[in-house]
């Protein structure tokens, strides 16, 4: 039988260091010469082995963004946020290949209202043992109104969101353009902390293979709906048009 829920192992769940909220907390990924199953470097990047497994029945790993704590994808230079990307895809498509796992995802959380505990930047890859998350995905989810469009890759506005009001897509068709795709990701972060989302400071990517392309779900996080919650009956926004051509004054 598939199974329909991940186990959280809360005793473990309760010895994670949380440092957005407590800034007093000593940074693990500060702390480099601490680290220990490492997997592989590349200049500031780090992907190891995540110490605190708290979803059982996993496996999973952390990829270290920079040594830069304050750091985020918005203010990196575009030759690090290409160099991230492109580090983060192969590792996940390498998870992919080991034919392991049922499915493997691949996301980020950035602020407090983003379901993450540490502030330095970060992204993982979670292999999933019994889970095929994929059964919860479908085309609709990524489609919407073109905000930027070039060969190979687009973004959207998502017309029908999975949770709810706005989300963004980030559609890659031809892997060549994966710099681009980078690109695009870093000016959503940007759109989100400083036109969305300047109290909340959250928001979440979401990648996804779907139908031989890469997607990137691109997520402002603030305190969820109660109607998503209790009745996962998501909501949209009735001026996605007017975000569009906000988007393109500022960026396109």
């Amino acid at each position: 039988m598939r199974s329909t829920h991940l186990h959280f192992d809360m005793q473990l769940g309760r010895k994670k260091p949380e440092s957005i909220h407590n800034r007093d907390t000593s940074c693990p990924f500060c702390e480099r010469n601490s680290l220990t199953d490492v997997l592989e470097q590349r200049d500031s990047m780090i992907w190891l082995k995540n110490k605190f497994p708290v979803l059982q029945d996993t496996v999973q790993t952390v990829l270290v963004e920079s040594d830069e704590c304050d750091g985020d994808w918005s203010v990196y230079s575009k030759e690090h946020v290409r160099n991230l990307l492109a580090f983060g895809v192969e590792k996940w498509m390498e998870m992919e290949r080991s034919k392991e796992f049922q499915s493997v995802l691949f996301f980020k959380n950035h602020g407090p209202y983003s379901g993450g505990s540490i502030r330095h930047p970060h992204m993982q890859i979670v292999g999933l043992n019994q889970y095929d998350y994929l059964q919860q995905v479908k085309q609709s989810d990524f489609e919407g109104i073109v905000i930027d469009r070039e060969d190979g890759v687009e973004v959207t506005l998502s017309t029908l969101p999975r949770a709810g009001f706005f989300e963004y897509n980030v559609v890659l068709s031809d892997r060549d353009r994966l710099g681009r795709m980078a690109e695009y990701l870093q000016i959503l972060a940007h759109w989100i902390l400083h036109h969305v989302n300047p109290r909340f400071q959250s928001y979440n990517f979401f990648f996804y293979q779907w139908e031989g392309k890469i997607v990137t779900k691109v997520v402002p996080r603030f305190v969820t709906s109660p109607l998503f919650v209790g009745y996962s009956i998501p909501q949209v926004a009735n001026n996605l048009e007017d975000v569009v051509q906000e988007i393109r004054r500022h960026y396109f």
